[in-house]
């Protein structure tokens, strides 16, 4: 039997937190398993901040509600100006 008269240790198991890039793809994916139109869903959620535009299924609702509306905006402009050789 264990020494109950020490200090018992618990350690919980943190998730690694993901970037906004998996994110989005997460929930893109999320969207089009459930048969929704991916980009006009996100761009509901994005302009107009009301979590029901995203799906739960896979927790894409979760997900995308852990990062800000403008991070989101800001990685699809990052993505947009590096693929068209606007840098």
């Amino acid at each position: 039997m264990e020494n109950l008269g020490n200090t018992q240790y618990f350690k919980v198991q943190k998730e690694a937190p993901i970037t906004v890039e998996e994110t989005i793809k997460q929930v893109y994916a999320a969207l089009k398993e459930k048969g929704y139109n991916p980009i006009s869903q996100m761009v509901g959620y994005i302009m107009s901040g009301d979590p029901t535009y995203i799906t739960s299924h896979n927790n894409a609702r979760s997900l995308i509600s852990k990062v800000e509306r403008d991070e989101l905006v800001e990685e699809l402009m990052n993505h947009y100006v590096k693929t068209n050789g606007l840098e």
